[in-house]
């Protein structure tokens, strides 16, 4: 009984590493989409970033901060974590990006106590990824991220422009960041 159990596990084993050979061929043959584009192009941005923060309007404690921002691909490259940091804060947003079927997906770990999702749309030149808001998951009493936009200076800088929502108000973060050296 023993021998056909590991025999079992094998062919199972083998079976498993056949449809994922074969899910990530179909996948680098198959024409990219535009969410796939622009996926692939924040990817090309990991690493760790820095730069300062201004705020519209000014945010005292924010605007002229230094932050960091560290992007990490994950999860066999089905996934992009943003994590944005700046001294002597207790801790940090995350945000996740990821591919979901057609779509390019953001959703913020927001310090706000909620996760909004933002959906991605590219601009013609292909060095801009803008996330518009779609719904949000928790409570907004304290507000929520809105809008988010990347755009790709060359392999060493990159901005973003962070839109939070307080109520009907508005208020924007812009990040000019350099490669970390």
């Amino acid at each position: 009984m023993k021998p056909i159990r590991f025999m079992l596990s094998i062919v199972l084993m083998s079976l498993t590493t056949l449809a994922f050979t074969q899910s990530t061929a179909q996948k680098s043959n198959a024409p990219k989409t535009d969410a796939q584009k622009s996926f692939d192009q924040l990817k090309n941005l990991a690493g760790s970033w820095e730069g300062v923060v201004k705020t519209v309007p000014t945010q005292p404690g924010m605007d002229g901060v230094r932050m960091q921002v560290s992007l990490r691909v994950t999860s066999r490259g089905n996934a992009l974590m943003h994590e944005m940091t700046t001294a002597g804060a207790p801790d940090d947003p995350i945000t996740m990006v990821y591919l979901d079927g057609d779509r390019l997906l953001l959703t913020h770990y927001c310090d706000a106590g909620n996760r909004p999702r933002l959906v991605a749309k590219t601009s013609p030149d292909g060095k801009t990824v803008e996330f518009d808001f779609l719904d949000v998951a928790g409570s907004t009493q304290y507000g929520h991220m809105h809008h988010a936009l990347f755009t790709t200076i060359d392999a060493n800088h990159h901005t973003e422009e962070w839109t939070f929502m307080q109520g009907d108000k508005p208020v924007q973060a812009h990040f000019d960041l350099q490669r970390a050296k």
